[in-house]
């Protein structure tokens, strides 16, 4: 405590620049040195005093306005710890350290602070700076899934919307950090969960997922693969496959109502003539193939499941697809099927039910769902009749026992057969240098 109240009033005399500068050096300096003696320091209310004070501009002095950074200023501190973050190479101190400058707090400073990540790992993702970008990954599998979501928000916002063409650089980063892109995808799903128009996925932002997941579907399961077998609630699934599938089989149903507002609207403005609709026909048909390659991909992820259970002894006992998830998107279905035409919608309504049956039925095959066909029924009753979901739900499930499927065992997918490490490896960087971080304190 003696030694925080130092390092403050040090900080004190320094510009804001050069006080949160210092700030990391003495970080730095602190978890290494603790890191060497427990396995997992804390990060105590003192620590996160400090990083308050003198990254985010909150004086601990009560009636004081707190300080803004100029836009300029921002800048050269986002700077500052993008060269830390990629200077500093324990993986160990760079984790804990993130986490003491982003982990929420439920104080007002958490604004600040989330604000600061989105620009931090917005910058991270223009220049590829790896190091962030795999802290980043951990933070949104440690962090409740409100914060997760804001984050997700942001960088759809800076690379799927506001720039165009801007999509192309968040989409090489899977090269780089692939951990970071499947902990977005599971973000984006949760944001994106198509319950209103408003939350259904901007076009960028479904070409690159789908792009991903169709080039590598075990891209999806890496946090599965390399985190404890359970979370606790309220935070990110630990896959994306509840989400993804949860797009497969309302996208029929929602673009049409998205559709059907749309067209009312092109007819109050007047805009109802044949180019528009043509140019409509060709947007649904793109967003039509890529649902379907999506789905493919999602059905080939669940296939190979059953061998990965089955290594970490956990068939028949994890639930990756919750039965609350299926109720969920039963009810959905439901609801779009009320709200709109029935007869104007055999064609979607039959492809939304063909896939949610698929699904159930791998999901099931594959030990990702755990549930009776009474429970299925039981919830499922309330929707139109579909032969292949009948089926599924009166039928059994065709599977062979697990214990037959060799270990690493992967039925043939179009994805490449190499895996991801344990651990995530750094390339060595060739792309701009940023400012470099001194570790020793200004003078």
């Amino acid at each position: 405590q003696d030694r925080m109240t130092d390092i403050r009033h040090s900080l004190l005399r320094r510009d804001a620049l050069s006080a949160a500068k210092e700030l990391l050096y003495h970080l730095d300096i602190l978890f290494s040195s603790q890191l060497q003696n427990v396995p997992g320091p804390l990060v105590d209310k003192s620590t996160i005093e400090l990083v308050e004070e003198f990254i985010f501009q909150l004086s601990k002095e009560r009636n004081t306005q707190p300080k803004r950074l100029s836009s300029l200023q921002e800048l050269q501190l986002l700077e500052i710890m993008c060269s830390y973050f990629q200077e500093q190479n324990k993986d160990a101190v760079r984790q804990i350290i993130f986490s003491a400058l982003f982990a929420p707090q439920g104080n007002k400073a958490d604004e600040n602070r989330l604000a600061m990540l989105g620009k931090l790992v917005s910058m991270a993702i223009a220049i590829c700076r790896v190091p962030i970008l795999e802290c980043t990954a951990l933070w949104l599998q440690r962090t409740h899934a409100v914060f997760c979501v804001r984050l997700a928000k942001v960088l759809t916002e800076d690379y799927c919307i506001l720039v165009p063409g801007s999509v192309q650089t968040l989409k090489r980063i899977v090269h780089a950090s692939p951990r970071f892109c499947c902990q977005l995808i599971t973000a984006v799903t949760a944001l994106y969960d198509l319950s209103t128009d408003d939350l259904i996925p901007p076009y960028d932002l479904l070409e690159m997922v789908v792009s991903w997941v169709y080039d590598d579907p075990r891209l999806t399961l890496i946090t599965f693969l390399n985190s404890p077998a359970s979370l606790p609630r309220g935070f990110l699934e630990l896959t994306p496959l509840p989400g993804l599938i949860r797009w497969c089989v309302l996208a029929p149903l929602a673009y049409r109502r998205n559709h059907k507002i749309s067209s009312a609207q092109s007819l109050i403005n007047g805009n109802g003539n044949k180019m528009c609709k043509e140019f409509e026909n060709n947007v649904n048909d793109d967003f039509k193939i890529l649902y379907s390659k999506l789905h493919l991909s999602v059905l080939q992820v669940l296939m190979i499941l059953q061998g990965h259970l089955t290594e970490k002894n956990l068939y028949g006992r994890l639930e990756l697809i919750m039965f609350e998830h299926v109720d969920r998107l039963v009810e959905d279905i439901n609801k779009l099927v009320k709200e709109l035409n029935l007869s104007n919608l055999v064609k979607e309504i039959e492809l939304a039910l063909d896939r949610l049956a698929q699904a159930l039925q791998v999901g099931i095959a594959s030990g990702a769902l755990l549930c009776t066909r009474d429970d299925l029924r039981s919830i499922c009753s309330v929707l139109p009749h579909n032969n292949l979901l009948q089926l599924v739900l009166t039928g059994p499930v065709q599977q062979s026992p697990h214990t037959a499927l060799p270990p690493g065992f992967y039925p043939h997918i179009h994805a490449s057969s190499a895996g991801y490490p344990m651990y995530s490896t750094h390339p060595v960087q060739t792309y701009m240098p940023g400012m470099a971080f001194s570790y020793r304190p200004m003078r």
